[in-house]
């Protein structure tokens, strides 16, 4: 108990510290949201890396989906890594650095109003991401609860409370390079943590091939050895799990945010190489390892306890050290994810919501306040809200956290790729897709409250649950955005010639990075202007 305590209070300690000492980096609204757009590569994978995975991953999706599918699981890992991790950063991030620079955008919403020149577009996103991005915030705190009562046997809501304010103190006064240089922190603790608790369970069943040799032997319905099989006893569902978890953080603000700070070109580079062996080991580590959950726990134990008993039940017999890395493992994920949600959720709701309403505008300082207040407001909100939910079970709050992840990806992530790539893209395209992105969540979710019947045919397989519709929420985005653009050419912004400046304007680089022209070879050849 020493041990678990004494390592607990120095990560405080130190997330606490890391706050104070980046106090100068936010001085301004463009330091306190953004880090002064001069984050270099290790900060801004980290974030991005710790932003995507929290204990909601560790607790709660390795052990359902670990339980669901087995060995197969890792499939959403695999695909966490290359088509959440990678691809984002080598089709967005370049594009998404140089075009909010140019026009001055600080988050998805204000990219919205500028990109295409509608101040309705801002207030509308970011009332969208306001509304969504409270109740996930709030579910980053369920897979604390059973791991803190294990170890420590103190209530719940002690955890959470705890846990809120010392996010918030580093939060509110450190801004972006706070939560940067603590995300880097906690992800390095994330990357041990999860290799150090892989290799103890595993350990437990005889290693690696002693753990596939029992799990092969858990029955199924399906065929035999299903849990131990390249696809697991469900493709079709573990198919949608992959997409949701995977093409969702292409639209998820607080996820693309991240590439707004990035500092420069090679910084870019160093960072897609970084975030995807970071997904790799963390997503793949988090997925594999849930796979071994049935040689834990029971059906019976599952059922009366809910999926997020299966991880901590693999962990009950760690040594305490081991015991003590998990809950700094799990409190890294959480805290980490929770800092950069708030931080999204009070700029946008005060640069976004607030600011445009007011006629004369906001002042620095006034804006810096509201900000820093709101910070306070939502971690308030989303620990009272969690504490309610574990305490009374209320179906519409679980619903609703479920469904956060489908509306925001599913209403911004087409209009903000065909924002970046292409030239034809219109205000009602991007209205079509945040209507029918919110709209089928909101149906999934009166749908699943029991409020309206279960349609049949294929709406009914798309309402089956919320990882469904979220992912036809997303490719249904897809395919609106260019067609309802197509139809409404006349809403072409004006200047939209001048917002793709940005990606022909002319700059000097050294021959390190680009070779000199041939009929130059001279060392005292002047460097070459590249595109």
């Amino acid at each position: 108990m020493f041990l678990k305590i004494a390592l607990i209070l120095i990560f405080f300690a130190v997330m606490v510290v890391v706050g104070l000492a980046c106090r100068k980096h936010s001085t301004d609204v463009n330091g306190f949201v953004l880090g002064g757009r001069n984050v270099g590569p290790w900060l801004t994978a980290f974030a991005f890396g710790t932003s995507y995975f929290s204990a909601v991953v560790f607790v709660g999706y390795a052990g359902q989906f670990g339980w669901n599918f087995g060995l197969a699981s890792t499939w959403i890992g695999l695909g966490n890594a290359f088509v959440g991790s990678l691809l984002p950063w080598v089709i967005l991030g370049r594009r998404t650095r140089i075009m909010t620079q140019h026009i001055g955008s600080r988050t998805m919403p204000d990219f919205f109003g500028h990109r295409y020149g509608s101040q309705g577009l801002t207030i509308a996103a970011s009332a969208i991401t306001f509304i969504f991005l409270i109740p996930y915030t709030a579910s980053l705190f369920n897979g604390l609860s059973r791991l803190f009562e294990m170890a420590f046997h103190i209530d719940y809501a002690y955890c959470v409370i705890v846990m809120a304010v010392l996010t918030g103190v580093y939060v509110i006064v450190g801004g972006y390079m706070a939560t940067a240089v603590n995300d880097f922190i906690q992800g390095v603790i994330m990357l041990f943590g999860i290799v150090a608790v892989i290799a103890a369970v595993l350990s437990q069943n005889g290693g690696l091939m002693g753990s596939i040799v029992e799990l092969a032997k858990v029955q199924s319905d399906v065929m035999p050895g299903a849990y131990a099989s390249f696809f697991g006893p469900n493709p079709v569902y573990l198919f949608f799990v992959f997409m949701l978890t995977s093409l969702g953080t292409w639209g998820l603000p607080q996820m693309v945010g991240k590439f707004y700070a990035i500092k420069d070109e090679g910084s870019i580079k160093k960072g897609t190489v970084i975030s995807t062996f970071f997904a790799l080991v963390v997503a793949g580590g988090c997925y594999f390892l849930g796979g071994f959950g049935r040689l834990f726990t029971t059906q019976e134990a599952v059922s009366a306890q809910g999926f997020d008993s299966v991880i901590p039940s693999m962990l009950s017999t760690l040594p305490d050290l081991l015991m003590a890395i998990v809950l700094i493992l799990v409190l890294s994920a959480s805290m980490s994810t929770l800092s950069s949600l708030v931080l999204t959720s009070s700029s946008t709701l005060t640069l976004d919501f607030i600011a445009p309403m007011r006629k004369k505008g906001l002042e620095e300082k006034s804006k810096m306040l509201i900000m820093r207040c709101f910070i306070a407001v939502f971690i308030v909100i989303s620990a009272v809200i969690a504490i309610v939910q574990a305490k009374s079970k209320v179906t519409f709050i679980a619903q609703l956290m479920g469904i956060s992840w489908g509306a925001l990806a599913g209403a911004f992530l087409a209009p903000f790729l065909y924002g970046l790539f292409w030239k034809k893209t219109t205000k009602s395209g991007v209205v079509a897709s945040f209507i029918f992105g919110c709209g089928l969540e909101i149906a999934q979710l009166m749908i699943s409250l029991g409020w309206v019947g279960m349609p049949g045919g294929f709406l009914g397989f798309v309402f089956t649950n919320s990882l469904y519709s979220g992912v036809f929420a997303m490719v249904g985005g897809l395919v609106i955005v260019p067609v309802v653009s197509l139809l409404t050419k006349k809403q072409i912004p004006g200047n939209v010639e001048e917002l793709f400046s940005c990606y022909d304007a002319t700059v000097e680089v050294r021959a390190t990075t680009s070779l000199a022209s041939p009929s130059k070879p001279s060392s005292k050849a002047p460097a070459k202007k590249k595109k």
